[in-house]
């Protein structure tokens, strides 16, 4: 975003994906997050899974025993959802499913490449030949062991999404017809809407072989986010599949909403946030000011849209003054995190030494803004006579943390660089720490906070419970 001293503040994402084909591929650097299962339910006499017989090249072993169990329930979803949707039976890939063997040279390759090598690091749905095919040794287990077996999952019902694009009008000869309809964006988008409405199907208990609970969404936003484009990258660039936030809501909205809004994707009705730099300086700088530089540049903002926000209602905003403090704020026996609304004297205290320095030099930028920001939506809780604490008051501090952040997308003068709103998701499912009231109390899950971020960003201040 720009710097609200005059330059630009921007978040970064540790963890970057190329494309091929109609394919969402990747090297998946960084560390572990998280682990966690989807819980296969156990066949008789196929232990960890379906039996893989009907993949192609399998090796029946543990990666594709999963790959073939998540393949079934993703196809049983659509035999059932399709015709609700679109009014016609589905059909299963004429082409079939294909597992990659990349470490061997000699491993069969699938259709639509010439050598096993061609798919290191990919699963992709190529519509020529009507196929699924995965990486069985260089991407699936090292999504399983990174984020847990839901990334696997994640990543199959993406690209069996985009089979269900080449059934119903919005395939690649659409594509190339009319590209302006169909930029990748969009198709990547309505992609990840359907596979979060498949996920949605299975966390509610539908699924035959597949479980996922609530609190194991974190892992999946968290492998979907690795997914992302690079900073920087422009949405009408050839291959782009949108930023964190783009598509961390298209999935929500497809888990939340269900496959009806997926199918209704247009240019039209879908605002995206990806976006490429604007001035040099920013981009030298990745996006990115220094640690006291945003500390010192986001209070005028702040101030700002809450006092725009705090008169509709007929409140007066009094301005909290933000100090540095070298630990974590003691502000209600210390349990707000790192920054902190002290009601004793109306500030904001910062620690300046210790865990959120770490945070911005993790994530970003604008993990610290987004944090920072949190607590002035305290601050407007307590001004307009709400509680402070409490889940509404949980929800409503992030929801206006988000409300902020959209009025910078919405400026004119844009304030936001690439990768900010990227940090903002990340720092949301890592930490609780933007949803904690005024007791140190938090939502729980970081699918759930992300949520009502996203709430305050498209829907603006005034629907985050202040009146």
């Amino acid at each position: 975003m720009r710097s609200l001293l005059g330059h630009r503040v921007r978040l970064s994402l540790a963890l970057v994906l190329v494309v091929a084909v109609t394919a969402c591929t990747t090297t998946v650097p960084g560390t572990p997050v998280g682990q966690g299962t989807v819980m296969s339910r156990d066949e008789p006499g196929n232990p960890g899974g379906v039996d893989p017989s009907f993949v192609e090249n399998t090796d029946k072993g543990e990666i594709d025993r999963l790959a073939a169990t998540v393949i079934t329930d993703v196809r049983a979803y659509w035999e059932q959802a399709f015709p609700d949707t679109f009014g016609k039976e589905f059909t299963d890939l004429k082409g079939g499913y294909f597992s990659v063997d990349t470490s061997d040279a000699e491993s069969q390759a699938p259709p639509c490449t010439d050598k096993a090598n061609d798919v290191e690091g990919n699963a992709f749905y190529c519509p020529s030949a009507d196929i699924i095919a995965w990486d069985r040794a260089a991407l699936l287990p090292v999504l399983r062991d990174r984020f847990g077996e839901a990334a696997v999952m994640l990543v199959l019902a993406h690209e069996y999404g985009h089979a269900v694009q080449n059934r119903t009008g919005a395939g690649l000869d659409q594509r190339r017809e009319n590209p302006k309809k169909f930029p990748t964006i969009l198709i990547e988008a309505m992609a990840d809407c359907y596979a979060g409405s498949f996920v949605r199907w299975v966390a509610d208990g539908k699924a035959e072989h597949l479980n996922i609970a609530k609190e194991r969404l974190d892992s999946a936003l968290e492998s979907l986010i690795s997914f992302r484009d690079p900073i920087g990258t422009e949405q009408t660039d050839r291959g782009a599949h949108g930023d964190a936030f783009d598509r961390v809501s298209a999935f929500q909205d497809g888990y939340e909403k269900g496959v009806d809004l997926c199918a209704k994707m247009t240019v039209d009705n879908r605002t995206f946030t990806l976006s490429g730099f604007i001035d040099a300086g920013d981009q030298a700088r990745g996006g990115n000011l220094r640690f006291d530089q945003i500390v010192e540049s986001i209070s005028p903002k702040l101030n700002e849209y809450f006092a725009a926000l705090m008169a509709k209602s007929g409140k007066t905003w009094t301005e909290p003054k933000v100090s540095t403090v070298g630990q974590a704020p003691q502000c209600g026996g210390g349990k707000q995190g790192p920054v902190a609304y002290c009601p004793d004297g109306g500030r904001v205290e910062v620690d300046n030494k210790k865990e959120l320095p770490k945070i911005h030099a993790d994530i970003g930028d604008f993990a610290t803004g987004a944090l920072i920001a949190s607590r002035f939506g305290v601050a407007a809780l307590a001004i307009a006579g709400k509680p402070t604490d409490g889940a509404d008051a949980q929800k409503s501090i992030v929801c206006l943390a988000g409300a902020f952040t959209g009025s910078l997308f919405a400026a004119e003068q844009r304030f936001l660089s690439p990768g900010d709103l990227d940090e903002a998701v990340q720092v949301l499912l890592d930490y609780d720490y933007a949803a904690r009231d005024a007791k140190g109390a938090s939502i729980d899950a970081g699918f759930d906070r992300v949520t009502a971020f996203r709430d305050g960003f498209t829907q603006g201040g005034e629907k985050c419970g202040l009146t």
